[in-house]
C-alpha cells in the first residue's frame, strides 16, 4: 500500500483517499460556486460584521430621532402661507445633514467622557474610529449647505448660521449654561430655514419676466411670520436639552419639573393660538379636529415621561423623558402646522410618528 494511502487509512482521511464521502445515494458534490477559480474554497461574504458596522453608524447618527427634523421646515413653510414646494424639500435635506453632523460631532467631542460614562457608544466601544466620526460631520455641514445654497441666497444664511451653532454647541457650549440656549437657538433656525427656503424659491417662482415687481401669492407671509412657531418649537427644545444635562446620573428632580411646566404652557399656547389679522384660518372641519389631537398628542408623549421622571429621577426614566421629549417634537410641529391653516401639512408630519417609534426600539434617539 502507498505511504499516502496507509495514512489516509490510519486517520480515516477522505481528502488522502481522493474521494468524497458516501451516504445511500453517492459521493457529495461540492457545489461550484463554492470554488474560487483557484480551486480553492471562496470566503463567505461577512454578512455580520457588515451589520455590525452599519449599526455603529446608525448608533452614532442616532437614525430614529431623524424623523424629527422634517416637520421642522413644514411648519416653517405652513407659517408662510405657501405650500411646500421645491424650496421646502431643499430646507429638509438640509436640516438632515446639519442634524446628522451634529450627532457624529457631539460623539466625537465627548469621545474621552463617554469612555467614562457610556463605553457602549460607538466611538468608545471602537465600532467606529474618531476621525471618520470628525470626516462624517465635516462632510454632512457641506452636503447641508449646499442644498441651502440651492434654494436660495437667505436660506444659505440661514443655515450657515445653524451649522455654526451645531459646531458651538458641540465643540463648547453643551457644557455650559449656554447649552440648553444653544440648543434651542438650533431648532429654532431650523424651522426658520423651512420658512425661508419656502418663500425664496416662491417668490423666485413667481417673479414675472417684465419689469414689474413681483407679486406676493394670496394669502402668503413673510419668513418672519413663522418667528412664534420657530420660538415654540426652540422653548421645547430647550426643556427638553435641560433635562437631558442629568440623564447619565439622573437624581434631579427639579429639571424634569420645570420642563412639564414648559411644555404643558407650551402645548396650551399652541391649542389656544389662532392666526393673526388677515391671515387665513384653518379649513374649518379639519383644524378644529386636528389641531386639538395634535397639541393632545404632544402633551401626552413629552408630559407623561417627564411626570415620571419627576417623581423618580432614576438615569433609565431620566433618559425615557428625553426620549419622549424628541419624539414630541413631530405632534408640536403638525400643531404648529395646523394653527397657521395647514392641517393637512401636520397631518403628513405625523406620518413620520410610526416610523420614529418603531425605530426607536431598535436604536435610542439619545
Amino acid at each position: 500500500m502507498r505511504p499516502l494511502r496507509l495514512l489516509a487509512a490510519l486517520t480515516g482521511s477522505p481528502r488522502l483517499l481522493g474521494t468524497a464521502p458516501r451516504t445511500g445515494a453517492g459521493p457529495v458534490r461540492v457545489p461550484q460556486d463554492s470554488l474560487s477559480g483557484a480551486g480553492g474554497t471562496a470566503p463567505a461574504p461577512d454578512r455580520p460584521r457588515t451589520r455590525a458596522r452599519l449599526r455603529a453608524w446608525a448608533e452614532l447618527l442616532r437614525v430614529s430621532a431623524l424623523f424629527t427634523v422634517p416637520g421642522d421646515a413644514l411648519a416653517g413653510a405652513a407659517a408662510t402661507g405657501r405650500r411646500p414646494g421645491r424650496g421646502t424639500a431643499l430646507a429638509v435635506g438640509a436640516s438632515l445633514c446639519l442634524y446628522e453632523a451634529g450627532m457624529a460631532l457631539n460623539d466625537w467631542a465627548d469621545r474621552e467622557e463617554d469612555a467614562v460614562d457610556r463605553p457602549h457608544r460607538p466611538i468608545p466601544s471602537g465600532r467606529v474610529a474618531p476621525g471618520a466620526a470628525l470626516a462624517a460631520a465635516g462632510a454632512l455641514t457641506a452636503a447641508g449647505l449646499a442644498l441651502a445654497a440651492r434654494a436660495c441666497r437667505p436660506a444659505l444664511a440661514v443655515a450657515s448660521g445653524l451649522a455654526a451653532t451645531v459646531w458651538a454647541y458641540d465643540l463648547r457650549l453643551k457644557h455650559t449654561r449656554l447649552g440648553p440656549a444653544a440648543m434651542a437657538s438650533a431648532r429654532t433656525l431650523d424651522l426658520l430655514l423651512g420658512a425661508t427656503a419656502t418663500s425664496g424659491t416662491s417668490a423666485a417662482a413667481s417673479r414675472p419676466t417684465g419689469a414689474h415687481a413681483a407679486s406676493r401669492p394670496t394669502g402668503a407671509r413673510t419668513p418672519a411670520a413663522a418667528l412664534p412657531a420657530a420660538l415654540a418649537l426652540g422653548a421645547h427644545t430647550y426643556a427638553v436639552t435641560a433635562v437631558s444635562r442629568h440623564e447619565v446620573q439622573g437624581g434631579h428632580t427639579a429639571a424634569p419639573l420645570a420642563a412639564l411646566a414648559g411644555v404643558t404652557a407650551i402645548g396650551t399656547a399652541v391649542l389656544r393660538g389662532r392666526p393673526a389679522e388677515g391671515e387665513p384660518p384653518p379649513v374649518p372641519a379639519t383644524g378644529r379636529l386636528l389641531l386639538p389631537a395634535f397639541a393632545a398628542a404632544y402633551l401626552r408623549t413629552s408630559g407623561v415621561p417627564l411626570l415620571h421622571a419627576a417623581l423618580n429621577p432614576s438615569p433609565p426614566l431620566t433618559q425615557r423623558a428625553v426620549g419622549g421629549g424628541i419624539r414630541a417634537m413631530i405632534p408640536l410641529q403638525a400643531a404648529l402646522a395646523a394653527r397657521a391653516g395647514a392641517p393637512l401639512v401636520g397631518l403628513a408630519a405625523m406620518g413620520l410618528v410610526p416610523l420614529a417609534r418603531a425605530l426607536s426600539r431598535k436604536v435610542s434617539p439619545t
